[in-house]
């Protein structure tokens, strides 16, 4: 059978055997908003659990709007257009409303990439500005959380008067669920707190997964540090397979939070009888599977249908290499994963970005990976811990020498937008 896997920006064709295919495991088909501009409208006038967006906005003096950075694809402007003249007419002078990129510890998006993210006239006409994680100064100190994470949050966003996030809501690898509270946290945290609460302390949790909330150490502790810094509103979207808006919600934040959960659950999650040998997987396409460090989302999407000692094979374009110089140290400093496991298990070591690595491990430990990609040599490849593939069909050949001739093979061309599970 022919599958197109989201792959950078243009897909990646691929044949997989029907005899042996699993799938494709995909979304649940639902229809777009017929008009997301109307939805928007609605939402913003009777949100969920507060007032209407613009009688918030009345008797402030400033207000600060957080947003993605350039590696979701949240759709800012479309959401922006709506938003921010909602504060002007509550009052809000336009230069005191500034436009925050939660961009965590990810690097800034500036010039065209600014343009792209936000649109070229709200770029030319309001503020807006780059999260700087790593500045430890631009940050104000709110106390520990329950769990002991001190918590450091963006000053622009804690001093406004008026606290809104967007997002977009989809699986996540350690937090159940991207969107809500994780804006704050980590999107506008400083390093200090993220490197506690993406600490092994919290990650080694079995309940730090995707699509699990309750009992979720990372889920719950991120809201309540969100809870210390306050968020007024907030405006969530899902997406389809053409990133066309499906539902959107707006209002309290843990309330209105739950309820786009609950429809984001219903569209992604996929239930199949037992697992599988191989399983065939993407990032996502462009911009998730620009860098490896954000393929690895992939992988742990998939996690939860592979056989112990099985194989994913992963489609990835890597267009902007590995990920950040000090995520490519650990590789560097590490022999091997099960070398780096230890090393941080031990609490005596930190580089930054190493949860990624650590959901990594968690890979490996039950299943082999293998990637297909143009943006990294197969001896780079080598020296992250996996194992490379000229093409998906060949990857899927020598799979089948090693299992057998009748191995199951799933594929999830949307690799981490899909919740695929094996039934209970």
């Amino acid at each position: 059978m022919r599958i197109v896997l989201d792959y950078g920006k243009t897909g990646l064709p691929v044949e997989i055997p029907d005899a042996n295919l699993v799938g494709p495991l995909g979304l649940r088909p639902v229809a777009p908003l017929p008009d997301p501009e109307q939805a928007l409208a609605a939402a913003l006038a009777n949100p969920t659990g507060t007032p209407p967006l613009v009688e918030m906005a009345r008797g402030k003096r400033s207000a600060c709007v957080v947003i993605c950075d350039i590696t979701r694809p949240v759709p800012n402007e479309f959401l922006l257009r709506q938003i921010l003249p909602k504060l002007e007419q509550g009052g809000i002078p336009r230069d005191k409303i500034t436009v925050l990129i939660a961009t965590g510890l990810h690097r800034p998006n500036l010039g065209d990439e600014l343009v792209e993210l936000v649109g070229r006239e709200i770029a030319t006409n309001y503020r807006v500005e780059n999260h700087d994680g790593r500045n430890l100064a631009e940050h104000t100190f709110l106390g520990n959380s329950p769990r002991g994470v001190p918590a450091w949050i963006d000053t622009r966003y804690v001093t406004a008067d008026l606290k809104i996030t967007t997002g977009l809501i989809e699986p996540h690898l350690m937090a159940g669920y991207s969107g809500g509270r994780k804006l704050v946290c980590p999107g506008i945290a400083a390093l200090e707190t993220v490197k506690v609460w993406h600490g092994p302390d919290f990650l080694e949790h079995p309940r730090a997964d995707c699509g699990i909330l309750d009992g979720n150490p990372v889920h719950e502790e991120n809201t309540r540090i969100a809870r210390m810094a306050g968020c007024d509103f907030i405006v969530n979207v899902s997406l389809d397979k053409d990133r066309q808006v499906t539902s959107l919600v707006a209002g309290e934040m843990e309330l209105a939070f739950r309820k786009g959960v609950e429809f984001v659950e219903s569209v992604c999650k996929v239930t199949i009888p037992e697992p599988c040998d191989v399983v065939v997987t993407s990032s996502a396409g462009y911009p998730l599977d620009t860098t490896f460090y954000q393929a690895v989302k992939g992988l742990t999407g998939v996690l939860p249908i592979v056989k112990q000692g099985g194989t994913i094979i992963m489609a990835a374009s890597l267009s902007e290499g590995i990920g950040s110089p000090e995520f490519q140290r650990l590789f560097s400093e590490n022999a091997n994963i099960g070398a780096f496991m230890q090393r941080i298990l031990g609490k005596d070591y930190f580089v930054l970005d190493q949860w990624q690595l650590e959901k990594l491990g968690h890979v490996c430990r039950k299943a082999t990976p293998r990637f297909v990609t143009q943006g990294l040599s197969p001896d780079i490849l080598s020296k992250l811990y996996v194992e490379s593939a000229p093409s998906v069909e060949q990857a899927v050949s020598e799979a089948l020498a090693v299992y057998g001739p009748s191995a199951r093979i799933a594929v999830v061309p949307k690799g981490p937008y899909v919740l695929p599970v094996v039934a209970a």
